[in-house]
């Protein structure tokens, strides 16, 4: 029997998942209910959410997304996330999973319009294939990247001996100096979370968007013991820094930001080698991911990248899509 329920608070999605997207039973940071809390609370605070379970038998689906606007629904997801996927419980086979996804489908075409999801990665294919079925008028495309690193084994020797020269010669003539004293801490003080604010707040970046998200993850992450905050410091001043977290194999990198001012010295690439070589050799994980976004000095760092996708949805009952997705069909064909 095929059940449908919705929930329109991440409380009573966690109540009713009784600790199943809990960190004891969910190996992905952005898979847990912690991290579609948090993420709402301090992203989208004036968006509501639509929080869908599809049940069959002992089999359940989960998908968590955002209402931006009446009739529209996004992913619950942001520049944060390396990605967004449906949440499946009691390893359903791919027909079952075909299945749940459909019958979502079905239910949101009664008052929704639109639907965007991103950033999506492996499922992409049967979520657009599910909603088809299920009456919507789907768009995939690509957009962007997600970098990736799989040790397969290696040492941090081994890894940084087939980094590119350029980057190994930048390395050990830059450490030369000793100018900068590097550090990398499991735990969090309010001290060291200012550094990180001032630090970001001299670098090339933009202020910020969300810092009290930033600082509820490091403090979250700080008491599992899977959090690595990096710093670069000339004497006391903070230099450069890196946000990490570390956990079941995979390293994540979050966030990293360097003083402009101490650009020709690099204490962030000095940094992101001190930050490899302790994931690498220290926690040995078996995969660093750089996250989203194709900046140019990941390849240097990085061996894989993975496409994102971005999946787009309109309900041909309502007039009000027809336009949006002629346009994204359009858009989708010129690349």
């Amino acid at each position: 029997m095929l059940v449908t329920r919705e929930y329109r608070s991440v409380k009573d999605a966690r109540m009713a998942l009784s600790g199943a997207l809990d960190r004891a039973c969910t190996p992905s940071l952005f898979d847990r209910i912690d991290w579609f809390e948090s993420l709402h609370d301090h992203c989208f605070p004036d968006e509501p959410v639509r929080i869908l379970q599809a049940m069959e038998g002992e089999h359940q689906l989960w998908l968590f997304l955002r209402s931006p606007a009446p009739g529209k629904l996004s992913a619950l997801a942001n520049w944060y996330s390396f990605g967004w996927s449906p949440h499946f419980l009691g390893d359903p086979d791919a027909a079952t999973q075909r299945r749940l996804i459909g019958l979502l489908a079905q239910y949101l075409l009664k008052d929704s319009a639109q639907i965007d999801l991103y950033p999506v990665t492996g499922s992409a294919g049967l979520l657009l294939e599910a909603f088809r079925r299920g009456g919507w008028f789907g768009v995939q495309r690509p957009m962007g990247g997600r970098h990736l690193l799989r040790l397969n084994g290696r040492s941090f020797g081994d890894y940084w001996a087939g980094r590119p020269g350029r980057l190994r010669t930048l390395i050990s003539r830059k450490s030369r100096s000793g100018r900068f004293t590097l550090s990398i801490t499991g735990t969090l003080t309010d001290a060291l979370w200012g550094d990180y604010l001032a630090m970001h707040g001299r670098s090339w970046k933009q202020p910020e968007p969300s810092p009290f998200f930033l600082r509820d993850l490091a403090e979250r992450e700080s008491a599992a013991g899977t959090l690595r905050l990096g710093f670069a410091r000339l004497g006391e001043q903070p230099v450069a820094t890196q946000l990490w977290t570390v956990e079941n194999g995979t390293a994540l990198i979050h966030k990293l930001a360097h003083d402009q001012a101490f650009d020709g010295a690099s204490p962030g690439s000095l940094l992101s080698h001190a930050m490899f070589a302790a994931a690498i050799d220290g926690d040995r994980v078996d995969l660093i991911d750089y996250g989203t976004g194709d900046n140019g000095y990941k390849s240097d760092w990085m061996e894989q990248r993975e496409v994102l996708h971005r999946l787009d949805f309109f309900n041909p009952r309502f007039a009000s899509a027809w336009l949006p997705a002629a346009r994204t069909a359009i858009s989708a064909l010129v690349g």
